[in-house]
C-alpha cells in the first residue's frame, strides 16, 4: 500500500534520510525503530507530504504522494501524535471530532458529537469526559482521547508517533492493547515509530530499523530476536556496547 524508493531528505548539511527503501502492505502494522534523531519522524512527515524529499519516490497505492490532491489524500490518514497535541481550549469531544466539524469530512454538529462519544467509548472513556478540557485529564486519558481522534474519521492508514511516551508501564500496556485491537478491527494499515520494545512486540506485524539514514533491517516481529544484525541486536537489548556509537 505504501512504498518508499531511495528516499533522501537533508536539512542543510545534515543528511537525515540517505536512501530509504520500505514497503508496507495493506492492513499491515509496521513499526519503525531507531535511535533519537535517526529520522523516524521525518520519515512520517515525508509520507504525509508535509516534507518534500530531495530525491526518491513515495507511493501510496502506486501513486506518487507529491502529485496527490491534498485534501483527498490526507482524508485517508489518521494520526496519534507523540505529545497528544490536543487543543487545550476545546472540550474533549470537539478534539475527537475536530476533522468532522470542518473541511472535507464535515458532518452536522450533533452527528459529529455522537461519533466522538462512540469513539471515546471505544477507547474506554465515558460520556462524562466529553465536556472536560484536556488539562483536566491524566496523561493516560489524554493519550486515549488522541487515539479516539485518530480513528474518528475511519481512516485507512493510521500513524502512531511514540504512542506510550510518558506513560507508566500499566497504562502503556493498555494503550498498546487498544492500538492492536483497533487496527485489527478497522483493517487499517498502521505505521508506528517508537523506542519502546514492549510496544514493538505488542503492536507490530513487521519491524524496520532506521539507522544512519537507511533501513538497516526489516522483517517479521517474530524474527526480531534472531535478526543476525548486530545493530538491531544492540538496540533491542539496550546495550551500551556495540556498533551503535553512544555518548558517554
Amino acid at each position: 500500500m505504501i512504498e518508499l524508493r531511495e528516499v533522501h531528505k537533508s536539512f542543510g548539511r545534515k543528511h537525515v534520510l540517505r536512501g530509504v527503501n520500505l514497503r508496507i502492505a495493506k492492513g499491515e502494522s509496521m513499526v519503525v525503530i531507531g535511535g533519537s534523531g535517526s529520522g523516524k519522524s521525518v520519515l512520517l512527515k515525508c509520507i504525509l507530504g508535509l516534507m518534500t524529499p530531495e530525491s526518491g519516490q513515495i507511493l501510496l497505492d502506486g501513486k506518487d504522494v507529491q502529485q496527490a490532491e491534498r485534501d483527498a489524500f490526507l482524508a485517508r490518514f489518521g494520526m496519534l501524535f507523540q505529545g497528544g497535541a490536543l487543543f487545550d481550549s476545546l472540550p474533549v469531544w470537539q478534539n475527537v471530532a475536530f476533522r468532522l466539524l470542518r473541511g472535507r469530512l464535515k458532518r452536522p454538529r450533533a452527528e459529529a458529537r455522537e461519533i466522538a462519544l462512540e469513539k471515546l467509548r471505544r477507547v474506554g472513556l465515558g460520556a462524562d469526559v466529553a465536556e472536560l478540557l484536556p488539562a483536566e485529564l491524566s496523561g493516560g486519558m489524554q493519550k486515549r482521547v488522541g487515539l479516539a481522534r485518530a480513528i474518528a474519521a475511519e481512516p485507512e492508514i493510521i500513524f502512531f508517533d511514540e504512542p506510550t511516551t510518558g506513560l507508566d508501564p500499566i497504562m502503556a500496556g493498555v494503550i498498546n492493547a487498544l492500538i492492536r485491537e483497533i487496527v485489527s478491527e478497522m483493517g487499517a494499515t498502521a505505521i508506528t515509530i517508537t523506542h519502546d520494545m514492549t510496544s514493538v512486540r505488542a503492536i507490530a506485524d513487521e519491524v524496520a530499523m532506521l539507522h544512519d539514514g537507511k533501513i538497516r533491517w526489516s522483517g517479521p516481529v517474530s524474527t526480531l530476536d534472531d535478526s543476525g544484525d548486530p545493530y538491531v541486536d544492540q538496540f533491542i537489548h539496550g546495550r551500551a556496547e556495540g556498533p551503535i556509537e553512544t555518548l558517554r
